[in-house]
């Protein structure tokens, strides 16, 4: 895909949450969609005033109620489908940006609205839908 055909679709900015479990396995935390309840890393819109980085950050909190220590570039991009109002979808490419997980809120503003959850780097590429999210859990390296 050419940096021309990503500037063309809608663009968001997300967060790969991880930390390193036992044994120095990486996990990487998951919230579910609020539309369709599928597995996906936290994200949304670019946010007036912010870098994107930054944004990604905001993000994490929100909806997954994460904070920790943010990468500044992003490691990769993906697209998906984004679901608009009645039944229109539109090719949505996200930049995303990793977070090391320093702490987890017990209270977060979208707690009620999604499930958060832990997932290995295998359990976490089956659940996610999207193939270059998929690749872009793959090769994660902290």
């Amino acid at each position: 895909m050419t940096d021309r055909t990503l500037r063309s679709k809608r663009r968001q900015v997300g967060a790969l949450c991880w930390i390193l479990a036992d044994e120095d396995q990486i996990q990487f935390l998951l919230v579910t969609s609020r539309d369709t309840g599928r597995w996906v890393t936290p994200k949304g819109n670019r946010m007036k005033g912010l870098a994107d980085a930054e944004a990604a950050a905001e993000e994490a909190m929100e909806e997954a109620g994460a904070t920790g220590l943010l990468s500044s570039e992003p490691i990769g991009t993906f697209t998906y489908d984004k679901r608009l109002s009645g039944k229109a979808r539109r090719l949505t490419a996200v930049d995303v940006y990793a977070i090391h997980v320093t702490h987890l809120f017990d209270r977060w503003p979208e707690a009620h609205e999604r499930e958060r959850r832990w997932f290995s780097r295998m359990d976490a590429i089956e659940a996610v839908d999207e193939p270059e999210l998929k690749r872009l859990i793959a090769g994660f390296a902290p």
